[in-house]
């Protein structure tokens, strides 16, 4: 996800913690929207990040879950 935020940065001609923040605001699909692609392939990469943002936080989730559930279990022995 990183290296796609920095090629996109480097497309649309921003600085490199701008990229990173844009990485991460759209990698945890919160998309504030101060900083916006305009070239078709910066976006084309803009939707791989959001996508797989959402997969990671939903991964995430759920091993977070299970964890709580295993511990619950134990605790309940």
């Amino acid at each position: 996800m990183v290296g796609c935020g920095l090629l996109i940065g480097r497309i649309e001609g921003w600085r490199m913690t701008d990229a990173l923040y844009f990485t991460f605001v759209t990698g945890l699909t919160i998309g504030y929207g101060d900083f916006a692609p305009s070239h078709t392939s910066s976006r084309a990469l803009a939707l791989v990040i959001g996508l797989t943002g959402i997969v990671l936080t939903g991964l995430v989730a759920a091993v977070s879950v299970q964890a709580l559930r295993t511990t619950a279990d134990k605790h309940n022995e």
